[in-house]
């Protein structure tokens, strides 16, 4: 059992993602589809962000992205899988063991301290004992259980923390992951998902920058925040750090 950080990898993408949104986008308009199939990618990365500054989007649909990620929590994927235009396959609690479970603690947590019967404790202490208490119950529970898989499992994982370090494909198409990425890069989002989405960002700018070299937090394409008095006050800050140089 260990505390763990964030990996994201672009497993797969639509090969030529830029050309394939110029193919579509130009068969709306053509009356003859020869040389349809085979877009330049200069010119083809120049059409493609006009037609994302015009706002024809539909397009941008036949492009898909895949992203293996690990070392995340729990709770992270709970907040993920709540964006519904997209395919996830994530490991099973149920079908795979968790006795020695990783997880993910709280950045916040390092230099707090946790008040117990009149003693202060360091927080990301306190934090890792928890866990290893947690495994240590979880084991038990699942001898008792009868160590019997899938079986004793399903019910061990109950004392499992949203902590629980868990892996996860995600399929997306460019459309919804630019909004994924919107909501989720948010200064306002939880501070474990906008790190993933970072990532998923850098990634997703190198595989089809016509793009997403334009993309960040939703205030940027909205001018500024949408959200009224909730905002976080920081557009420019935003508009600075999400520009492509």
């Amino acid at each position: 059992m260990k505390p763990v950080r964030p990996v994201v990898k672009l497993y797969r993408t639509t090969p030529d993602p830029e050309g394939t949104i110029a193919a579509a986008a130009k068969l709306c308009y053509a009356e003859s589809v020869e040389g349809l199939l085979e877009q330049d990618r200069a010119s083809a990365g120049k059409f493609v962000r006009k037609l994302f500054e015009l706002g024809h989007h539909s397009p941008i649909e036949h492009a898909s992205f895949t992203f293996y990620i690990e070392g995340v929590s729990r709770a992270m994927t709970h907040q993920l899988v709540r964006h519904r235009l997209a395919s996830y396959s994530q490991r099973s609690q149920r079908y795979v063991g968790h006795g020695d479970f990783d997880y993910v603690i709280p950045p916040r947590l390092e230099g707090k301290t946790v008040e117990m019967e009149g003693k202060s404790t360091d927080a990301v202490e306190y934090f890792r004992e928890t866990m290893e208490m947690l495994g240590e119950r979880y084991r038990r529970l699942n001898r008792a259980l009868g160590e019997a898989g899938e079986s004793s499992n399903e019910d061990a994982r109950y004392v499992l923390p949203n902590a629980c370090e868990t892996k996860i494909f995600v399929t997306m198409n460019a459309r919804e992951l630019i909004h994924f990425l919107e909501q989720r890069l948010c200064a306002r989002s939880q501070w474990e998902i906008r790190s993933v989405a970072e990532m998923m960002l850098a990634l997703a700018r190198k595989a089809c920058p016509s793009v997403f070299n334009y993309v960040g937090p939703k205030c940027i394409r909205h001018g500024g925040c949408p959200e009224g008095k909730m905002t976080c006050g920081r557009y420019k800050e935003m508009v600075e750090k999400y520009s492509v140089r």
